[in-house]
């Protein structure tokens, strides 16, 4: 029987070096993206928005830190975090070890 969990199978594809990203797609419909956003020790997903959707961070695995308007914000797992339509933010993972998250996007513009 196949698992009903879209994120099971994809973790053990996310394995990013220091500094680098690596990202899967969980769900692409036409009005929700959920996208997995694997960060190595010292990576970084520059700040940017999304004028049209609401975006909202799971974090799964580790700690990312959330940066938001300017503000930052160390966010473990299990945690949620929203943005609202048009915030600038971003994150980065500031430990040791690989930290994970998901962005979920809606609606799509």
């Amino acid at each position: 029987m196949a698992t009903l969990d879209l994120y099971a199978d994809t973790r053990s594809t996310l394995d990013p070096d220091d500094g680098e990203i690596a990202t899967a797609e969980l769900v692409v419909t036409d009005d929700v993206l959920v996208k997995a956003f694997a960060l190595g020790p010292g990576a970084e997903l520059e700040a940017h928005e999304h004028e049209e959707s609401t975006n909202v961070f799971h974090v799964l695995d580790g700690e990312v830190v959330v940066v938001r308007d300017g503000d930052e914000e160390v966010v473990a797992a299990p945690g949620v975090v929203r943005h609202d339509r048009g915030a600038v933010h971003g994150a980065r993972n500031g430990s040791d070890a690989v930290a994970v998250f998901t962005a979920s996007l809606c609606p799509l513009p």
